[in-house]
Parts: structure tokens; C-alpha cells; sequence
């Protein structure tokens, strides 16, 4: 006797274990169900699509419910909304613009996604402050967008990824942005050290950043355009006003059914992406499932989580018997001319799971380049990888630069999946030509400085270190050229360049700590270990002068 099973929710994981259903089960009969209009559509592509990048619409839908339907014989009715579940007959409630009708399931699959977040700010349901989450949502905006064009003003509240990418897209189309961020830097996934740079690109694009500030009010002036009161006094006149703020899961029509929801209304999913009713099983943005590398409970609204639940779900389904592993937060987005990306844990969540820098992990700081740099064209990129000490497992890798970004965050990726090491890292076997990478590739090269960390063979001062010693007796050499020297150096520091600070060994005190200065740290490290050997008391500072500018300032 065949199957018949409905999926709530289309996009990445509905429609992904849709079609993975169908190639497991031709017989069975299976259900597609979409409360908006359309079935499949390319919602990472929404902001470029706004920007002009992606200039057809067409484009971003996917898959139609007429394709779906000849090349999968799955029934797709968008506009069709579940407004109910009961798991003890085994039937939904649906909702259309015509009617109110019941349909059964053998088994059921809830992919509703997420909604924006909209919270109770005064003044926040004007018709041109919007979000950014469907066609749309896409359609809306993109009609703001060539109804302000010319010397338009709009304001983005939120800073994530979503955020900063329709904030370019604004600027591309020569809107003057602001985006409104309430914490005190852009880009939760990365450390404070790590997107500087990003933030600065911004600003040199035109976008004004106001960090540490939120919303406190939207006040509807007369001509129709928004005032934007920040809690700070600030006021912020736009013509429209983009919410980007996160996301909450939307999963209210569960309400009052068997299936656990998290306070935060998550659904609660177990290794095989099933809830807690028989037979129905959940994936995508709307699920709490674990992070991978503590197993503890996390939410994570990305497509490439979506598409992998959704595909092992239907596998689960089919009685194939499959495992989900959990996530680790693989992210990548451009700004302007830079890539920034990350993997895996950063500093800040490491401390809130009780790790302490120093004792329970460190991380490399390095910049290299994004291939071989005698061949043309190549550019340094900043990567920061953090490593736990007593077995050295890679816990998480983040990078900003214009080339090199992607694949090195995509192999260190793949590392942390595999719960690997540094030594793992040193070990790696990379391709190799000029034109792409160097003969030691700057992931290999992460590995070799979190080892010599981890042997004892160095010991980097961070820059905060160094800002709280600045009343105690320390030599500081900066071992740059002259040249270099010359157009900018950190308070304090005296230029004794590298190639000469073997020759002036005596005129150095051994009872002095000595802080050695480079450009990025790697001929800092060189000095530091041929210091140390000749019975000197030397540190490196981390990263050089390039990571320790922007906390110390230079002169």
C-alpha cells in the first residue's frame, strides 16, 4: 500500500526532502503544501536581486509548482496555509483564499521556516518600514528602491549578514545608508578583532555605522518619509526603513498540537530530525537541533543546514535510518570588494561556554597571501583560527581580505567538522601552484604557529596585554625598515630593523622584558626566538603592527 506524505514549507528544506522523497519512493503520494507564492525561490539571492546584481526576477525562483509537479509528480499547492495539527488522527487543517479543508498523512515533514522579527517599536507598521525574507518582501523593497533612488535615504536596523548585504545593495543603487546596530560591532559571527576591517569598508563606501544604538521609535512625517528616533537622542530622517533584526520561528500554528516547541516556539527535533509526535519529523529554520561540537542545544537559520536536514529527514522517512550531526555556523558574505567568512566557535562564545583565553585556548593571528606572492596580483587576507590547548582540536576560523577567503574558510570548515587538529592542519595537502596558493598554504601555515604556541616556542602578547603593561619598564623594538617605521609605529616602540638587531645584542638589557613589533608577526616571531635563545626575556606582539594599530593607535 503507498505513502502518503505531506510537507509543510517549501524553499531550502521542504522542497530539498520533497524531491529526495519522490527519488526513494516512486509510489508514493506526496504533498507539497506553500502559504506563499511560490514553492522554491533563492532567498540568499534577495538582496542582489533589490541591488540589481540579479536583474531578472525570474531568476530567483527555482523550481514552480508546475515544474516541481512534471519532474516529481509531487502535488504543490502554494497559498496554502496549515493553521492546525492534529497528531492523534493524523490530519492538518489548511487554509485558502477559497476554503478551510482537512488532509491525513502517513507521515509529516514541517519545514515553516522563520518570520522577521518585528518588535514592539512605536511606529514600526508604517507601509515603508520593511523586511527582507521572500519575493515578496523582495518586490516591495525593490519598488522603494526605484521610488527613492535619487538621493534617497534609508536606514537598515540590524547589522547581521542580511543587514550589511542589503545595505550594499542600497549603496550600489546610490542611496545614501545608515546602518543602526545595536551591538558594538557589525556581523555577530566574528570577534571584535576580526571585522574592522569590514566596518571600515563600509564606511569607505559611503555607509555611516552607528554601533551600540537601537531604535527607540518610528515617527510618520507628513510627506510619508520616517523619522528614526535611537535611544541615544539621535535622529535618523529615511525615506524607507529596512528591518533586519533576526528572525523568530514560525511555528505558531503548532500551538496546542503534541509536538515540542522550545519557549522560544523552536520545534524540538532528536538525531533523525523527528519531533516528539510519531511520524512527523521537522527541519529548516524553525528547528532547535545541537551544535556539533558540544552537542548542546542550538537553533541555526542557514540554507545549507536547511538543505542537509531536509534531504536526511526524507532519508529517515524512507526508513533509511540516518543521523544529522548537528551545526557549526559556516558563513561567508561579501562587503563591497572584501569577503568575509567563519566557522565554528568564536571568542566570544567560547567564553560563554567557560573557556578562558590562555588556559583553556588560544588562537594564531596571521596574514597571508592569498597565493604565491611573487606571482601577480596577489593580496594579503587577515585569518584568525582558534585552537583548544590541551589537545590542540580546532575549534573555529574566521577571515576577512579580497581573495583567498572562501577556500581557506571552507578547508578549515571541514577540519572542525572532522573534530580535527593542529597537527591535522600541518598535515594537510593542499594544491599547490602560484597562481593559486603557496607551497606552505596559509592553513598549513595557522597549524604552524598554534603549534609553536602549544610547544612553548612562543608566546604572542596581544595587544590588550601590551595596553595594560604601558606603566611598566619594557624595551620595545620595532624590527620593520626604516621606511616603514617612518609612516606609522606603535607608541613606544624604537626601530632596530631585523636584519640588524643581531649586530646590536650587547647594547641590549637582559633584565628588561623586550616586546618586538613587525608588521604582521612573522619576523617578530623570527627575532623573538633568536632573542629568547641568546638569554633574553622576549615576547611577539600578535599579528605586528597591522592587528595592534587599531587598539593602540600609532605615531
Amino acid at each position: 500500500m503507498s505513502k502518503k506524505y505531506v510537507i509543510v514549507g517549501g524553499v531550502a528544506g521542504g522542497a530539498t526532502a520533497a524531491a529526495r522523497l519522490r527519488r526513494l519512493d516512486e509510489s508514493a503520494e506526496i504533498i507539497l503544501l506553500e502559504k506563499g507564492p511560490n514553492v522554491s525561490f533563492a532567498n540568499c539571492g534577495l538582496p542582489y536581486y533589490v541591488g540589481g546584481v540579479i536583474e531578472n526576477r525570474e531568476d530567483l525562483l527555482v523550481m514552480s509548482p508546475e515544474k516541481f509537479h512534471g519532474l516529481f509528480a509531487i502535488d504543490v499547492r502554494v497559498e496554502s496555509e496549515v493553521i492546525h495539527v492534529d497528531t492523534q488522527t493524523k490530519t492538518l487543517t489548511i487554509k485558502t483564499a477559497e476554503k478551510n479543508y482537512e488532509e491525513n498523512y502517513d507521515a509529516l515533514l514541517l519545514s515553516p521556516g522563520a518570520q522577521p522579527l518585528r518588535p514592539p517599536i512605536p511606529g514600526i507598521d508604517q507601509e515603508n518600514i520593511v523586511s527582507l525574507r521572500n519575493v515578496p518582501d523582495a518586490d516591495r523593497l525593490f519598488a522603494l528602491v526605484q521610488q527613492h533612488k535619487v538621493q534617497g535615504k534609508a536606514v537598515v536596523v540590524g547589522g547581521g549578514f542580511i543587514g550589511v548585504e542589503v545595505a550594499e545593495n542600497l549603496r550600489t543603487r546610490g542611496l545614501d545608508v545608515t546602518i543602526v546596530e545595536a551591538a558594538p560591532h557589525i556581523l555577530a559571527p566574528f570577534d571584535t578583532d576580526m571585522i574592522g576591517q569590514a566596518e571600515a569598508e563600509l564606511r569607505q563606501h559611503g555607509i555611516r555605522l552607528i554601533l551600540q544604538d537601537g531604535v527607540k521609535e518610528f515617527q510618520r512625517q507628513a510627506d510619508g518619509s520616517v523619522e528614526v528616533l535611537l535611544s541615544d537622542g539621535q535622529s535618523l530622517p529615511a525615506d524607507f526603513v529596512v528591518l533586519a533584526i533576526g528572525v523568530r520561528p514560525d511555528t505558531a500554528f503548532l500551538q496546542g498540537s503534541s509536538i515540542e516547541l522550545t519557549e522560544r516556539g523552536h520545534i524540538l527535533v532528536d538525531a533523525f530530525m523527528q519531533t516528539s509526535a510519531p511520524d512527523v519529523y521537522a527541519v529548516g529554520d524553525a528547528v532547535m537541533t545541537i551544535d556539533h561540537q558540544t552537542g548542546s542545544r542550538m537553533a541555526l537559520p542557514l540554507a545549507g543546514p536547511a538543505n542537509r536536514q531536509g534531504r536526511l529527514a526524507a532519508d529517515n522517512i524512507a526508513g533509511l535510518k540516518r543521523e544529522y550531526h548537528g551545526v557549526q555556523g559556516s558563513s561567508i558574505l561579501k562587503v563591497f570588494s572584501l569577503t568575509a567568512a567563519a566557522s565554528g566557535k568564536n571568542e566570544r562564545t567560547l567564553q560563554k561556554e567557560g573557556l578562558v583565553y590562555g588556559k583553556d585556548y588560544r588562537f594564531t593571528i596571521t596574514y597571508p597571501a592569498s597565493h604565491a606572492a611573487y606571482y601577480p596580483d596577489s593580496k594579503k587576507f587577515a585569518l584568525k583560527m582558534l585552537f583548544r590547548l590541551s589537545d590542540g582540536r580546532v575549534l573555529g576560523a574566521q577571515a576577512v581580505g579580497q581573495e583567498g577567503v572562501d577556500k581557506r574558510i571552507d578547508v578549515l570548515a571541514a577540519v572542525i567538522r572532522q573534530q580535527g587538529t593542529i597537527e591535522d592542519l600541518m598535515d594537510l595537502e593542499l594544491s599547490y601552484a602560484p597562481p593559486f596558493s603557496s607551497a606552505k598554504d596559509p592553513v598549513n601555515m595557522a597549524g604552524y604557529v598554534a603549534d609553536n604556541i602549544r610547544q612553548g616556542f612562543t608566546d604572542p602578547m596581544r595587544p590588550e596585554e601590551l595596553q595594560a603593561l604601558q606603566q611598566q619598564d619594557l624595551v620595545r623594538i620595532d624590527v620593520r625598515p626604516p621606511a616603514m617605521y617612518q609612516q606609522g609605529h606603535l607608541p613606544g616602540f624604537v626601530n632596530i630593523p631585523a636584519a640588524k638587531l643581531r649586530t646590536q645584542l650587547a647594547q641590549l638589557d637582559k633584565t628588561r622584558p623586550i616586546i618586538i613589533s613587525c608588521q604582521v608577526g612573522m619576523n617578530g616571531y623570527f627575532m623573538e626566538r633568536m632573542l629568547k635563545q641568546h638569554g633574553f626575556n622576549a615576547r611577539n606582539l600578535m599579528g605586528g603592527f597591522t592587528y595592534a594599530a587599531p587598539v593602540l593607535g600609532k605615531e
